[in-house]
């Protein structure tokens, strides 16, 4: 856990979140600032900074939050359009240094993302 990470104190409860699911590993939560009709994030507990330090320590619960955005996306109605993002460092729009998968959905092209 990092103390700065905001994800970190979602985790924590400091800070509160729409949670959608939570178990051991990994925590999905509505996007407070949404860019779909169905925008939620889903991360691990783990901190991992980036998705470039995923390592193969990782791998289980990488693909962990590829199931669950996908359970996720069905319980929303968005499981035959939606959209997963990752980004890597700040200049592909990284704003928080936590791994997060973004699943956007209930929008037709063109994402604003």
């Amino acid at each position: 856990m990092s103390e700065e990470c905001i994800f970190c104190k979602i985790i924590a409860g400091e800070i509160p979140a729409d949670k959608l699911y939570e178990d051991d590993d990994v925590l999905a939560f509505w996007d407070i600032s949404p860019q779909a009709p169905v925008h939620f994030l889903v991360i691990p507990k783990k901190h991992i900074s980036r998705p470039v330090d995923i390592v193969e320590a990782d791998e289980q619960i990488a693909g962990k939050l590829l199931r669950i955005g996908a359970d996720l996306a069905k319980e929303q109605g968005v499981e035959d359009s939606y959209r997963v993002i990752f980004n890597n460092g700040a200049k592909s729009g990284q704003v928080v240094f936590h791994v997060h998968m973004h699943v956007l959905g209930g929008k037709e092209k063109p994402w604003p993302m």
